[in-house]
């Protein structure tokens, strides 16, 4: 009986750690020591989806009306504001968006981009494309450029 009661008083085991969120490969640089952090991080890479004339007009979650000719996408967790850069992995293609809505609310994706934004990542045809998003290096006017799809990774 006495083996009990001091069983009770021990300490709990430490939790171990949790893994280490794997970066993506880098083009045309040294890979850092640490994981990037600042203005140009990676965020993420999966599906992204296009919403557009269906929505058009509506509000948004962060209380502006949805333009789908403006260059601005719904995420799950980026404040609202936040300037995004969404990479096409199948041709390199990329655009920088302003997060102004929530969702996609399906959970295989990570972002939902207006009908202009999709149209610039040339993802229309398909309606789905597989993406890496990371933060705009700097908070100014948004744009796009393209990527040779032979500079990708991967």
């Amino acid at each position: 009986m006495g083996l009990g009661l001091l069983a009770g008083c021990t300490t709990r085991a430490a939790r171990p750690l949790p893994a280490a969120r794997p970066e993506p490969p880098t083009v045309g640089r040294a890979r850092p020591e640490a994981p990037e952090k600042g203005p140009r991080a990676y965020l993420g890479e999966g599906l992204a989806s296009y919403y557009g004339p269906g929505l058009n007009g509506r509000r948004t979650a962060s209380g502006e009306r949805f333009d789908q000719n403006a260059l601005t996408a719904a995420h799950r967790t980026v404040p609202f504001g936040s300037c995004l850069r969404v990479v096409n992995m199948e041709n390199g293609k990329s655009v920088e968006v302003r997060v102004n809505d929530r969702g996609p609310f399906k959970a295989e994706r990570i972002i939902d981009v207006s009908l202009a934004a999709a149209r610039k990542l040339d993802m229309l045809e398909k309606g789905l494309a597989r993406v890496r998003l990371y933060r705009c290096q700097d908070e100014g006017p948004v744009t796009s450029f393209s990527m040779p799809p032979e500079a990708l990774p991967g």
